[in-house]
């Protein structure tokens, strides 16, 4: 394989955490969820440490049970609709369109994907004026709770071409990594998301504090 210049390297964001600065909306959502069944607050100390993907497994760790078939419908439909209500009023992450206008001036490729439903995302991305940066905006399709992992796969094969050696996955949890090591990419992780730092270094890939760090050290990972 030859080596991958730095022109080349391709960033494929996520938008929840990352891109987006939402974790409140979300600490929110999720405690409006709990309340659903009867389970009280989480902190945000408490969510970014025991994150984790599936779902239904996260709220294991925080209610020390899976939640019953029933009882995680309704927390879903709850959840989304207070996400949906609180998300009006999130920022993007600070930098961020400084970083996607100079990262597609220089003549390299951006794409976006992420586990909120596509039908809704693109609007929203849309909203915020930065869906021109990217090749692509992927959400998900199918059932919420999942890993992205097959989705990342559907993502950089709709592409065409777009080789998995010179892409850089930047998120802000655990399951991008995963992700990104399922199609053979590479990936580093924020802290300003659904993740504590230590939770994040478990997955063996870099961990900065700022997505100007993780753009910088993406640049470095595929030069």
């Amino acid at each position: 394989m030859r080596k991958t210049g730095n022109h080349e390297a391709h960033l494929v964001w996520d938008w929840n955490g990352t891109l987006l600065d939402d974790i409140t909306a979300v600490i929110g959502a999720t405690n409006a969820a709990f309340a659903e069944i009867g389970v009280g607050p989480v902190t945000l100390e408490q969510y970014r440490e025991l994150y984790c993907v599936p779902i239904p497994r996260f709220y294991e760790r925080l209610m020390g049970r899976l939640p019953s078939e029933s009882e995680w419908t309704a927390m879903d439909e709850v959840f989304h609709r207070h996400y949906r209500e609180q998300r009006a009023a999130c920022l993007l992450t600070d930098g961020v369109e400084e970083l996607l206008r100079e990262w597609q001036l220089a003549g390299r490729s951006q794409s976006l994907l992420s586990m909120y439903g596509h039908e809704e995302l693109v609007p929203v991305v849309r909203g915020y004026g930065i869906e021109a940066r990217f090749l692509r905006v992927d959400g998900r399709t199918g059932p919420s709770g999942g890993s992205k992992a097959l989705h990342m796969e559907r993502h950089l094969a709709a592409l065409e071409g777009m080789h998995p050696g010179r892409t850089v996955v930047i998120g802000d949890a655990v399951d991008d990594a995963v992700a990104a090591a399922h199609v053979g990419a590479r990936a580093v992780l924020y802290t300003g998301g659904s993740h504590s730092r230590a939770s994040l270094e478990r997955a063996g890939v870099p961990v900065v504090d700022t997505l100007a760090d993780a753009v910088a050290e993406a640049l470095r990972l595929a030069s």
